[in-house]
């Protein structure tokens, strides 16, 4: 039985790290693109991220709230064009979510 919740447990963990991943990347994508914020996507990242505090590690919400603030942040930012995109693919500087991902556990 303790097995059965365990595995329920890390599978609750993941569903939710998967959501958040995905519900970042959305806004970041928005963020870089747009000087005005989708808030609808905020308040659920910021839900996300609410859930992860009552199981997660603190190195997992300290990534997660890194992550929420440089979204933010980002609104405040110029505007970036397809070319900008692409440079900041290629360099690797879009990538927003690898330390949390990193500190997810499997």
């Amino acid at each position: 039985m303790r097995a059965q919740w365990n595995s329920q447990d890390i599978t609750r963990r993941q569903d939710l790290y998967k959501e958040f991943i995905e519900c970042a990347s959305k806004c970041y994508v928005h963020a870089l693109q747009h000087g005005e914020a989708y808030i609808p996507a905020l308040v659920d990242l910021y839900a996300k991220l609410g859930r992860m505090r009552i199981f997660s590690s603190p190195k997992v919400l300290e990534d997660a709230e890194q992550i929420e603030r440089r979204i933010v942040d980002t609104y405040l930012a110029p505007d970036k064009t397809f070319l900008e995109l692409r440079e900041m693919i290629n360099s690797g500087s879009v990538d927003l979510i690898r330390t949390f991902s990193e500190a997810c556990p499997l």
